[in-house]
């Protein structure tokens, strides 16, 4: 039987550790009966988009991007159409397409799921010519991710000291979004357009949204009194942030976001410059992935508390039956 062509485009900078073992880690790990590997660092910005292009043309069967939802984005993008596979190592700050797709966040446990993946195709969507996997949007986010990109160090620490900074001075702006089902004009603090269910670090701005269904989730956050952080911040990480009277979510097949200047817009986390109007579309089925096993975190949470409620039960008894005695 012949082997499956597997390579791996490492990008060095992304997130806070270090991937000069990860070489020897993919070789250790991985099937040499099943796989012949290949494993190329990125040297440049854009390298990664180079480099899976040439692996597509040269017909490799599975292209893996170890690195961040940046470098997920470059590789992704020049996959889609292709019957070239993609799988994630996740290396980024938030790591947000690797979450929801289930693979976990441990190198060598993302490479022991690629030895038993399963292959589905997913969605992606279109914001004028740029492909995103995940999220896109404008507003405070795209602020954010403008900030955050020129910060000397990573991690969800700096993500956060830089959100706390830049609140106090942001000013929400009008948006007008329009499609053959809705045309609407609000004054948002945020718009996400969501393919995925969260921004990374189970951060969860669209908890339904699906990367089968075919529909993109458009998150309208309104401006809020900042008393309100708190709550929104609880909500966005227990996967219910609908809850909030602030928060409008839509779904529809694609849509142009118009707003009064261009400006900042963000790709996936990857800020850009955009211009006053946005066309954006999904794509259905339009990308062929390694899925890992996609672990719902209130099913999580949902068994640990019927452990704890066990648990109490059982000592209460093991209680009452020491007090009898004595």
């Amino acid at each position: 039987m012949a082997k499956s062509t597997i390579a791996f485009i490492i990008n060095p900078n992304s997130g806070t550790n270090n991937k000069k073992d990860l070489p020897d880690l993919i070789r250790k790990i991985l099937d040499a009966d099943r796989f012949d590997i290949s494993i190329e660092f990125t040297k440049y910005a854009g390298h990664g988009k180079e480099l899976a292009k040439q692996y597509v043309e040269e017909g490799f069967n599975y292209v893996v991007a170890c690195g961040g939802d940046g470098t997920i984005n470059e590789v992704a993008s020049q996959l889609t159409g292709t019957n070239t596979v993609f799988g994630i190592i996740p290396y980024g700050s938030g790591n947000g397409l690797a979450r929801h797709l289930g693979i976990s966040l441990i190198p060598k446990r993302a490479l022991r799921q690629i030895n038993k993946h399963s292959i589905k195709s997913i969605d992606y969507g279109m914001a004028n010519e740029h492909a995103f996997f995940c999220t896109c949007g404008t507003g405070f986010d795209a602020h954010i991710s403008h900030k955050f990109a020129v910060q000397g160090k990573r991690g969800f620490l700096t993500y956060l000291k830089t959100v706390v900074k830049e609140y106090w001075g942001y000013k929400p702006h009008p948006y007008t979004l329009s499609s053959d089902e809705f045309e609407i004009t609000q004054r948002a603090f945020v718009v996400t357009i969501a393919n995925a269910s969260q921004y990374g670090n189970n951060a969860f701005i669209a908890p339904q949204a699906s990367t089968s269904d075919g529909l993109l989730d458009i998150c309208i956050l309104k401006p809020f009194p900042f008393y309100s952080i708190p709550w929104l911040a609880f909500l966005l990480f227990q996967k219910e942030i609908e809850r909030s009277k602030h928060i409008s979510i839509l779904r529809t097949k694609g849509f142009t976001l118009k707003r009064k200047k261009e400006g900042e817009f963000h790709i996936d986390g990857d800020p850009i410059q955009a211009g006053k109007e946005i066309s954006i579309k999904v794509v259905p089925n339009g990308l062929k992935v390694m899925m890992g096993r996609t672990l719902d975190i209130n099913v999580i949470l949902r068994a640990r508390l019927i452990y704890a409620k066990r648990r109490f039960k059982s000592h209460k008894e093991s209680l009452e039956r020491t007090l009898k005695i004595n």
